[in-house]
C-alpha cells in the first residue's frame, strides 16, 4: 500500500538490477514500499530518479556536509566513486516497488567495485532513525510526482548527479561497452552520453560507471 514501509532486519536473497547478488548486512537499511500509478502519470521509470532524490535529501540530513555525494544514473548513491545505497525497481500492473538498501553500518564486498558505509565515513546513524528521514523525505517527493512536478524533480535530480562532463563507461544492451562524457537526462529520465565525436547517445538501459573521480560540482541549489 502506497505510504507504507516495509523493513527488514536482514535478507537472506537480497538481489540488485539485472539479476545481481545482493549482501545485506545487520544495521544497514533494507526497505521496501510501493507506489500506484495513474495513467496520466510521468513515466514510470522516473521513479528511480525520483527515490535517488529522496534518499538524497535523507543522506544528507543525517549526515550534513558529507562531501561527495552524488546520484548516478540510474539507481546509485555514490560518495566519490564508492558506492553507499542503491534503488531497484519492479513493476507488476500498476503497482511499482521501490527497494532501497543503504549502507549505514558497513559495506559489502563488491568484487569490482568500490563501497563505503555511512559509519566508516563516521556517521554512525540508527536504521529507524534513518527510515523515518527517508520515509519523510520520500513521501514529499513522490507527492511532487504525483502532483505533476517532474520537470522540477528532473532538475533537482541534475543538480545532485555526478556532474555533465564526468567520463563514464556503459555496458548498453544495444551498442555494448562505449565511453563518454554525461550529459544529463532528458524529459523521460533517459541518460545523455556525449561522444568523442560530439554525438550524443541515449542510454535506456545498462551499466554506468564512473572513469576517475567525478567533475567536481557546482554549488547545489535548493530545489
Amino acid at each position: 500500500m502506497e505510504g507504507h514501509w516495509l523493513i527488514a532486519d536482514r535478507q537472506s536473497a537480497g538481489r540488485g538490477r539485472s539479476g545481481r547478488v545482493w549482501s545485506d548486512g545487520f544495521g544497514n537499511f533494507m526497505g521496501s514500499t510501493a507506489v500506484q500509478l495513474a495513467s496520466h502519470e510521468t513515466a514510470p521509470q522516473t521513479l528511480a530518479l525520483v527515490a535517488g532524490l529522496a534518499l538524497w535529501d535523507a543522506v544528507s540530513s543525517m549526515a550534513p556536509g558529507l562531501p561527495g555525494l552524488y546520484l548516478k544514473w540510474p539507481n546509485d548513491l555514490l560518495v566519490g566513486q564508492a558506492k553507499l545505497a542503491g534503488i531497484l525497481l519492479e513493476r507488476v500492473g500498476q503497482t511499482v516497488v521501490v527497494g532501497i538498501g543503504v549502507n549505514l553500518a558497513a559495506a559489502p564486498d563488491v568484487p569490482g567495485r568500490e563501497t563505503v558505509s555511512l559509519a566508516a565515513l563516521g556517521h554512525a546513524i540508527a536504521r529507524d532513525a534513518f527510515a523515518a528521514a527517508l520515509a519523510s523525505a520520500w513521501a514529499a517527493r513522490l507527492g511532487a510526482w504525483h502532483a505533476g512536478q517532474w520537470p522540477i524533480l528532473r532538475s533537482a535530480w541534475e543538480e545532485r548527479a555526478v556532474p555533465r562532463g564526468t567520463l563514464v563507461s556503459v555496458n548498453d544492451r544495444d551498442h555494448g561497452m562505449i565511453m563518454g562524457a554525461f550529459a544529463g537526462i532528458d524529459a523521460d529520465g533517459v541518460a545523455q552520453l556525449r561522444l568523442a565525436d560530439g554525438r550524443t547517445l541515449a542510454i535506456h538501459a545498462g551499466d554506468v560507471d564512473l572513469v576517475g573521480d567525478p567533475t567536481p560540482p557546482a554549488a547545489q541549489g535548493d530545489a
